[in-house]
């Protein structure tokens, strides 16, 4: 999982999802993992 400044370029990425976990915004791909990462 990639730690990133801005999540709007991962989130465009088919199978994405925005997901809310101990006050860090991430977001999870199924279909990729590679695409999955965390900001904050």
């Amino acid at each position: 999982m990639k730690v990133r400044t801005s999540l709007r370029s991962l989130r465009r990425k088919p199978g994405a999802k925005v997901v809310r976990r101990r006050n860090r915004i991430m977001v999870l791909n199924r279909k990729n993992p590679r695409w999955s990462g965390r900001q904050g």
